[in-house]
């Protein structure tokens, strides 16, 4: 090969490779999103292309990721297992009961109530609670921003108020992110079984913010949520702020709602069905009083 051949060959090889860039890169309009939202997501995906370091994206998960109608998935699957033992630690189920299932004790009790049975079992009755009842309430729109994030370098990350043990699994399996990129309440692991001792922070209101810092330990670009239990963590996104079905609802001790508060802030809101099925089985409420989650249906 002579020397034209070889700068020849080697110029092909140039722009085959930059157009395999330019084509990972691309990004494609989400079904689901609003135009408003795609255009924003593009700007934010071209801002990106060339950007050099840890480029990190964040989600809550209830909600945000995957639906949360009529329950969230962890009171769904607790509450089935409380109801098939039902002399496993049943002074918690007692106490939890009767508090408000998004309060800090509440998320505590709900890892503290498993505690001394195994990660790996606690994993799997996860797994098998959303396969039954919550793998078709994955929001896909967002599972498809978050391929486009992997696919343009981003680490994905989901930081919930839910036990870690209880979503890691599934989660990582439908997202095919880490299983260690999956934080949520969490106590120490002692010969792979669960203790009652609690890890901090704990990834509740600003301690997700809390929890963001300490485990993953750098900002985010961008961050997901839904309620005003994620105003903290989605306000530390350097950059892209995003909430999908916020609340009008007025919570005690605040002035507005978390929608009003994200028009005003000028996030990126998004909106996706969130809608029960009639045969779901509503242990949580049917059977231990646990308040319905609002119904999403939008025009």
């Amino acid at each position: 090969m002579n020397k034209f051949q070889l700068l020849f060959s080697l110029s092909i090889l140039f722009i085959v490779s930059c157009n395999i860039d330019d084509k990972k890169q691309d990004f494609v309009a989400i079904n689901g999103f609003s135009d408003k939202a795609n255009l924003q997501l593009n700007l934010f995906f071209e801002k990106h292309k060339s950007t050099q370091g840890r480029k990190i994206a964040v989600f809550d998960g209830d909600g945000t990721v995957m639906g949360q109608t009529p329950h969230y998935l962890a009171d769904e699957c607790m509450y089935q297992y409380a109801k098939e033992d039902t002399a496993w630690n049943t002074e918690i189920i007692d106490t939890i009961t009767k508090l408000s299932n998004v309060s800090l004790p509440y998320v505590q009790f709900r890892v503290k109530y498993i505690a001394g049975k195994s990660l790996q079992f606690y994993r799997d009755l996860g797994e098998k609670t959303f396969n039954k009842y919550y793998k078709h309430k994955i929001f896909q729109p967002v599972k498809q921003l978050i391929s486009i994030l992997k696919e343009n370098d981003f680490e994905v990350w989901i930081v919930t108020a839910s036990p870690e043990g209880m979503y890691q699994q599934f989660l990582s399996k439908e997202f095919n992110i880490p299983i260690t990129n999956i934080i949520g309440v969490k106590s120490v692991i002692k010969n792979g079984i669960i203790t009652d001792k609690m890890v901090h922070p704990i990834p509740q209101d600003e301690g997700k913010m809390e929890a963001i810092e300490t485990f993953i330990q750098d900002k985010p670009l961008l961050v997901a949520g839904n309620s005003r239990g994620d105003k903290e963590m989605i306000e530390f996104s350097s950059e892209l702020k995003i909430i999908v079905n916020p609340d009008e609802h007025i919570a005690e001790g605040q002035e507005q709602s978390i929608a009003n508060y994200a028009k005003k802030e000028k996030w990126l809101i998004i909106k996706i069905d969130d809608t029960p099925d009639i045969n779901f089985p509503s242990i949580s409420s049917q059977k231990f009083g646990i308040r319905l989650n609002k119904t999403r249906k939008h025009k």
